[in-house]
């Protein structure tokens, strides 16, 4: 099943997909004229984790490398436009040098694990010590001692009054709140259409092709070691863009940017939205969120505990994730229903 989907993504996009990317954008666009500022915060926020799960849909359902890691890049991204935007008193530049410099670790981080030759489940290991230990670092900074030009870290307790996102074409003031979502809805949509235009060519076929056998693309002349290495680059250029845009959405960059939760939960979201798909991620990201904004409205006392019996309950009527079993389910009484008309 997986190798169907992929083999799928690997096609041109048909006129309905196209359809479907412009009905998004008109919606995303009118969105913020019907609704009122808490709802497009609420929306903003599942963008910005929407941009995180599609980070680890590509790497993990495409590439076939399942990372423990994309919180690193996203912590970094916060981390990294919040420190240079409040020591440069700027923000347009330290946004784009805090989405480039978590590339440059994943570079280097990337090429220790790919080409080491360290087995799937050693990189998966690396990479959760790795969240532990910035985790663990970013926690110790409470000190004074620990500044970064004039901005201190501030340990556990984060670092406050981030910067907003300034655009010149737009003026001097920051992104309000309806910008914000335009920007990280779009962001979204962007990604989205990117990726799957990617997958579309050469290095997006390699990229499938090594997951399914990396022997076999290796004897076609194929380095899947340089291919791996890119792919976790992109998923970290794709993480790191959605911290900055939690730095620029909250104001606010903490510790639990890099937290284990976070970690396990973007796996989560891409097991249930399906990880054969693009936009399985985001569908899953949406539906976990949901329920865990609605389980807190009810007044469920463990929310964690019930959401992960729900989970468990998930993933056992939907093994594939929830978009590749309704879409082999309606291809199959799709199928039956041709089959009985052409039988009679």
């Amino acid at each position: 099943m997986a190798t169907e989907f992929a083999s799928d993504a690997a096609k041109q996009p048909k006129l309905w997909w196209w359809g479907a990317v412009a009905a998004a954008a008109v919606i995303l666009g009118i969105v913020p004229t019907m609704t009122d500022i808490s709802l497009q915060l609420d929306l903003s926020i599942l963008f910005v984790f929407m941009l995180l799960a599609m980070s680890m849909g590509f790497l993990w359902g495409y590439a076939g490398i399942l990372s423990f890691g994309q919180t690193i890049f996203f912590g970094l991204g916060g981390y990294a436009y919040t420190i240079l935007a409040m020591n440069m008193g700027t923000t347009g530049l330290p946004f784009l040098m805090a989405v480039l410099l978590p590339v440059v670790f994943a570079a280097v981080l990337g090429y220790f694990m790919i080409y080491g030759q360290i087995s799937d489940i050693y990189l998966s290991v690396i990479t959760l010590v790795v969240t532990l230990i910035f985790e663990k670092s970013m926690r110790s900074t409470s000190g004074p001692e620990y500044v970064i030009g004039t901005v201190r870290l501030n340990g556990q307790n984060g670092i406050p009054g981030v910067p907003g996102l300034v655009l010149p074409w737009i003026g001097d003031a920051p992104l309000s709140i309806a910008g914000v979502f335009y920007l990280s809805g779009g962001l979204v949509l962007c990604v989205y259409v990117g990726l799957r235009m990617i997958l579309t060519t050469r290095f997006g076929r390699v990229i499938v092709g090594i997951r399914e056998n990396e022997r076999r693309m290796e004897l076609l002349g194929y380095d899947a070691r340089w291919y791996k290495l890119l792919a976790f680059m992109l998923a970290a250029l794709i993480a790191s863009l959605s911290g900055v845009l939690y730095a620029i959405w909250g104001n606010f960059v903490a510790p639990e940017m890099f937290n284990l939760n976070q970690a396990a939960q973007v796996v989560i979201w891409v097991i249930v939205g399906g990880r054969s798909t693009l936009i399985g991620p985001v569908v899953g990201t949406g539906v976990i969120q949901y329920l865990s904004n609605w389980l807190g409205t009810v007044g469920v006392g463990q929310v964690t505990v019930v959401l992960g019996a729900i989970l468990m309950i998930f993933v056992l009527v939907f093994p594939r994730g929830l978009l590749p079993t309704l879409g082999a389910a309606i291809a199959a009484l799709w199928s039956a229903k041709d089959r009985k008309g052409r039988g009679k």
